[in-house]
């Protein structure tokens, strides 16, 4: 009675590893290669260090939703691999436990899995990406800290030209500033001090005040001669320029939740551009998800390699398949959303037809005696392996052949 729980545990520590280890790498990967983008861009627009981790942290729903199908079927490929060449998955099968009962604890998995992606798709990740586009619009518009770059003029309220020599400690303390403000009486004056902060008003937010240490004034009278004041410490308002206040969530679908994408798309009073969008963009969530029900199946068809082979073709052509398959929804949703083709056609078309492809490959390993899903690609790949190992193999010279040091 022990016999059958004992199995369900053993598979799913195979699974579970290499599902967990596949998902951290390929969104860590992900994130990496986003992060030298945001540095460069946050750096360009004058923002501090945190906006950076804060815009990375909006992303990740977005990459978690690509890394959870790619993890299930590499951890379910790589389980069912393991099994085939150690020969574990013959015994199995001896024993009377047929695929369909060995992938009773992938579909567990698999389940757990969809209704994560689900919320991601459908609510986290509208959300996050919201907040990453009202993030990326604060570093563009620029509150005075992510406006003010250093070593270049920046002109404020159209009545004052502001220059940073230096800032340390992420611009909280500032060295080498220069001011030229117009006052209200059309005097001008020329302020350079050594030092200087930003300090916040509790009474005004539009106004913060620079505070400036060991500096000198010059106030042009229109005399002859400038009055030239010194000071140890002097505070110089500023007014915050005026910023647009940031859009309401919605202006893109990708920006929509479920209940939102529902009532837009199949709404008599929007607009039919709004309504192919809405729907494009569901049904592209939705195939995305629907999609993880094949994973299974596919990596079983392609993690078993022929007998007496360790070929990891089924491993590289899995990945492939799963991002081609991804690429062509990609495309299908862009197409759909202009209004060219039906979001059926151009969204469950390829669903049917690669879950077709999957079930027959499947059919091939599970059902049909010594059948192999990629039978002629593993015999081709064998072929070119063994020519470019003759290729590259490296002659060596034989003993007879060598040169001996003359006596």
């Amino acid at each position: 009675m022990n016999f059958i729980p004992a199995i369900d545990r053993y598979i799913f520590r195979l699974v579970i590893i290499p599902m967990l280890g596949v998902f951290f790498v390929a969104a860590s990967l992900l994130t990496l290669e986003k992060m030298g983008r945001l540095f460069e861009f946050v750096s360009v627009e004058g923002g501090p260090v945190g906006v950076v981790f804060k815009m990375l942290a909006a992303l990740v729903p977005e990459y978690a939703s690509l890394a959870i199908p790619l993890g299930l079927l590499l951890g379910v490929l790589l389980a069912f691999r393991k099994l085939a060449t150690t020969s574990e998955l013959d015994v199995f099968r001896a024993v009377g436990l047929g695929y369909g009962r060995l992938l009773r604890v992938p579909y567990i998995l698999t389940a757990f899995l969809m209704g994560v992606n689900i919320a991601l798709v459908f609510y986290v990740q509208p959300i996050s990406r919201y907040y990453y586009e009202q993030l990326e619009y604060d570093l563009r518009s620029g509150a005075l800290g992510a406006s003010i770059k250093v070593g270049e003029f920046t002109t404020l309220a159209d009545r004052m030209a502001l220059r940073i020599e230096r800032s340390e400690d992420e611009g909280r303390e500032l060295h080498g500033i220069f001011a030229r403000v117009s006052d209200s009486n059309d005097q001008v004056l020329s302020i350079s001090a050594k030092q200087g902060a930003f300090l916040a008003t509790s009474d005004d937010p539009d106004t913060i005040i620079l505070r400036l240490t060991d500096g000198t004034i010059v106030q042009d009278t229109g005399e002859q001669t400038p009055r030239v004041l010194t000071f140890t410490r002097h505070d110089l308002p500023i007014d915050l320029p005026a910023i647009e206040a940031f859009r309401d969530r919605g202006d893109a679908e990708r920006e929509y939740i479920l209940p939102e994408l529902l009532r837009v798309g199949w709404s008599d009073n929007a607009s039919e551009a709004q309504r192919d969008a809405s729907q494009a963009s569901f049904n592209f969530r939705l195939v995305e998800v629907v999609m993880m029900l094949m994973l299974p199946l596919l990596a079983v068809a392609l993690g078993i390699p022929p007998k007496r082979s360790t070929s990891a073709l089924g491993v590289f052509l899995s990945i492939i398949m799963v991002v081609s398959y991804h690429k062509v929804n990609q495309y299908g949703e862009d197409v759909a959303a202009l209004g060219r083709i039906d979001p059926i056609i151009a969204l469950w078309g390829p669903f049917v037809i690669f879950a077709a492809l999957i079930g027959w490959m499947y059919y091939r390993v599970a059902f049909v005696p010594g059948g192999q899903a990629i039978g002629a690609l593993e015999v081709w790949f064998a072929k070119l392996s063994k020519k470019l190992g003759k290729l590259f193999r490296r002659r060596r010279p034989r003993p007879d052949l060598v040169a001996q040091p003359a006596e």
